[in-house]
């Protein structure tokens, strides 16, 4: 048996039951937030939390999963391997694991929530209306989010026909960065602030109420060259992340790197909730195939969800899950070894008495 097999796991509710034990032979303090949706079997979904450290830290390293559900296969396993051997924490510290930001995505198999909405689209703020869409996803429509069961269509041919028409970077800005008027389409960013989130965003600011600093992590995979990984950071503080962090590091502009700028990020959540805290985001990006190939993945499972009955058990499921968590055991060993590395630097960062550069 491979040694990532202890870690990557084959569902949400192996990882889920992983993560519990393990945190709990960590003696790390437990809670869950419960969401009204369901599982594949009637399970129940939760965002589970694992604390350990001080209950009104001064210095956190808090690290996330899940967010985009289908992605959230590396992340638990980065957060399973890391309760095998925690660190050190200070008096004044904490870490905080949160495991799988979006259970029903996990669970079903689709990287969006029950509403359809791609929760790294929904954290907008206030005053921030959860409307419009760029004009030319309004052009691709019918292209991106066909209404019919999935079948060959010449999906192929047709975008690389956008692609000359269109070009490739101004494609890639109005396909992911986000949409509020398609309900059924891909990178839907709903039309309120999602149960998830909300419960989220309430916890760590109550939670974290007495905080100075924090490092967070949120994992994401399918972005970037495969099996390595991009550290994405708010572009205002590229240049001091990136001093600290080293070149990993890009900047969510897409002048600047192979990212996109998006509405409603989380990260964007953080900034709001912590201005006056030293805050470092980080989304750590482990790339996976190419854009075309899980853009088919993502389009084809969401035909299959909304036109088909959604069962887990399906070809467009399995191609969803392998284009985010590779069946590779080479893919799965390097995400584990980045992600224990890039862990070690942070738990340096937060806990140490200075980090501005």
């Amino acid at each position: 048996m491979s040694l990532s097999t202890n870690y990557f796991s084959p569902d949400y509710s192996t990882a889920r039951a992983r993560f519990l034990r393990m945190a709990e032979a960590a003696r790390g303090r437990l809670e869950s937030l419960v969401l009204d949706a369901g599982g594949p079997t009637g399970e129940a979904l939760t965002i589970d939390i694992a604390w350990f450290g001080s209950l009104q830290p001064h210095r956190v390293l808090l690290h996330s999963s899940g967010l985009h559900g289908v992605e959230a296969f590396a992340g638990s396993a980065i957060q399973l391997k890391f309760l095998d051997s925690l660190p050190e924490i200070p008096d004044d510290a904490a870490i905080v694991l949160i495991h799988t930001l979006n259970p029903y995505g996990m669970a079903w198999l689709r990287r969006v929530n029950e509403a359809n909405v791609d929760l790294n689209r929904n954290f907008l703020g206030p005053g921030e209306d959860y409307s419009r869409a760029p004009d030319l996803y309004g052009k691709l429509d019918s292209f991106l989010n066909s209404t019919s069961l999935p079948s060959w269509d010449y999906f192929h041919l047709k975008t690389a026909w956008f692609r000359v028409r269109y070009g490739g970077d101004r494609l890639r800005e109005a396909i992911a960065g986000g949409q509020y008027e398609y309900p059924r389409g891909l990178f839907f960013g709903g039309t309120k602030l999602q149960q998830g989130p909300e419960k989220y965003q309430n916890f760590i600011a109550q939670r974290l109420a007495s905080v100075e600093r924090i490092v967070a992590i949120d994992v994401h995979t399918g972005l970037g060259k495969y099996s390595e990984d991009t550290l994405l950071v708010d572009e205002k503080y590229y240049q001091a992340h990136r001093a600290i962090f080293g070149p990993r590091v890009e900047p969510l502009d897409r002048d600047l790197s192979s990212a996109y700028r998006v509405r409603g990020g989380i990260h964007s959540m953080f900034y709001r909730l912590f201005s006056e805290v030293e805050l470092f985001f980080l989304s750590q990006e482990f790339g996976t195939y190419n854009p075309v190939s899980v853009l088919y993945a993502l389009r084809e499972e969401n035909r299959w969800h909304h036109y088909g009955d959604g069962s887990v058990d399906h070809p467009t499921k399995h191609r969803l899950k392998d284009a985010f968590a590779p069946n590779d055991d080479s893919w799965r060993q390097r995400v584990l070894v980045r992600g224990r590395e890039l862990l070690k630097q942070a738990v340096e960062v937060a806990f140490t008495a200075s980090n501005q550069p």
